[in-house]
């Protein structure tokens, strides 16, 4: 059965709002993890938006499950990550304009610069994740720079606005999903997933972990965090 990651960023975002101390980031993560999550996602952005160094560090200090940092592949990020040590990394691309992430990351051409970023992690016995777009050659690259894992990007299937696009974005993520395992790579995924689509892909195999948190989060306002994790673990479970 697959995974379910929470990310917790936007527990951050409210917190950010106001400039003070609430909501916490590290009780979310408790409670979501005592609520059947199989790990907890932040994402430590360069502009510091949400997620704040304090937190990273004293989720490190208490996350039972699993730990996964998003981050930008930079000197300053890869030197906070060996300090506090996750137990996974996942490289993303940032933009400081955006809203959300955008896309996944184009491993094809910075190859060489992922693949020193990659192996000083590695070297720092952290695993190594990419967040790449359902792109066979985005795939292969990823394997050549010898990533641990791929978090395969499900935005443009999140967004479909009818059916033929929706099944064709499905069909990009299987073979995706597909190649990935076929070349010995671990396969996540993530971004725009929420209640009504997720069991779309889940069912789809061969997925281990879903990296969710807007939705579950914007759920969680109305009917609480643990009821909100819950929920997507069973979808995931029974899909």
């Amino acid at each position: 059965m697959a995974k379910l990651g929470v990310n917790i960023d936007h527990v951050a975002t409210i917190r950010q709002a106001r400039g003070g101390s609430e909501p916490d980031p590290v009780a979310a993560a408790v409670i979501a993890e005592c609520a059947g999550a199989d790990g907890i996602t932040i994402h430590l952005r360069e502009d510091r938006r949400h997620i704040q160094d304090r937190d990273l560090k004293l989720l490190r200090q208490t996350v039972n499950t699993k730990l996964n940092l998003e981050m930008a592949a930079t000197d300053e990020m890869v030197g906070i990550a060996l300090s506090v040590k996750p137990d996974m990394c996942t490289l993303v691309p940032e933009k400081r304009q955006e809203l959300t992430t955008e896309g996944g990351l184009d491993v094809r051409l910075n190859s060489q610069g992922l693949g020193e970023k990659i192996e000083q992690l590695q070297d720092g016995g952290i695993i190594v994740s990419l967040f790449i777009d359902p792109d066979p050659d985005q795939v292969k690259a990823a394997s050549k720079v010898r990533a641990d894992y791929i978090e395969v990007h499900t935005g443009r299937f999140a967004e479909a606005g009818d059916w033929p696009t929706e099944r064709a974005e499905l069909e990009r993520i299987e073979n995706a999903v597909k190649l990935g395992r076929k070349l010995g790579l671990g396969v996540n995924a993530g971004h725009g997933l929420n209640y009504a689509n997720i069991k779309k892909v889940a069912a789809l195999g061969g997925i281990e972990e879903f990296n969710i948190g807007h939705s579950i989060i914007s759920r969680a306002v109305l009917v609480g965090l643990d009821r909100a994790v819950r929920d997507m673990v069973d979808l995931i479970k029974y899909a």
